[in-house]
């Protein structure tokens, strides 16, 4: 499950890798989920790792599509 204390983690890595000026992603894995992948991203994530949240439903497709909503909405 994503840990929701692991914003802030991700907020400070994003502003180290700001600061650095390499192009450097920052993926999460673990608990990505269409429900929260919009806070992810604007947390400073920019690759997500979801497995079972895609693969635990019956539709695939409408899954990925939920989850890029999100993130269009989030930007």
């Amino acid at each position: 499950a994503f840990l929701p204390s692991a914003l802030e983690k991700l907020r400070a890595a994003r502003r180290i890798i700001d600061a650095s000026g390499r192009d450097i992603r920052l993926e999460v894995d673990g608990g990505v989920k269409a429900g929260n992948i919009a806070e992810i991203a604007q947390a400073g994530a920019d690759t997500f790792v979801a497995g079972s949240a895609i693969f635990g439903q019956s539709d695939y497709d409408a899954v990925i599509r939920e989850m890029r909503q999100a993130l269009v909405q989030a930007a």
